[in-house]
């Protein structure tokens, strides 16, 4: 089993989730950023330290990260080595496209594991250096899918 480097979580107010889970766990945050995909506008943000990371994302309505209203568990992101490969293994193992960024410009894709209520998310693993320079992360140690 390779090893997950991020779990996120969509959440309806990012900065309560970021204190809520600094006063439960300790957890130190880098600054949320606004972003746009698509029609969507969301809020990102990660948390510091050693992988596993924390992701928390805020998305309006009708969004891949959409919570209606309630923090929910959402996904388990591990880097890929080739993402249209792993994405076919996904397929074949019961585990259907949910969204894809690729349209959007964007090299990662969700696949829902109904069975658990949550999706796995595939990143290009050519994304893993400049995700880690952005946001400031160590994910050296971090393990690739097919790689």
């Amino acid at each position: 089993m390779v090893d997950f480097y991020h779990v996120c979580f969509a959440v309806p107010d990012i900065e309560r989730a970021m204190a809520d889970l600094t006063a439960a766990t300790g957890a130190q945050w880098a600054r949320p950023r606004s972003r746009t995909m698509g029609e969507w506008e969301f809020r990102i943000v990660f948390s510091q330290g050693d992988a596993p990371f924390v992701e928390l994302v805020e998305g309006p309505p009708g969004s891949p990260w959409d919570c209606q209203g309630r923090a929910r568990f959402d996904h388990l992101g591990y880097w890929a080595a080739d993402l249209q490969r792993e994405a076919e293994r996904l397929e074949a193992a019961d585990a259907p496209q949910d969204f894809s960024g690729c349209p959007y410009g964007r090299p990662f894709a969700y696949h829902r594991l109904d069975s658990v209520g949550a999706r796995i998310e595939i990143v290009d693993a050519s994304r893993r250096p400049g995700f880690a320079a952005s946001w400031g992360l160590d994910c050296g140690g971090t393990a690739v899918l097919g790689g």
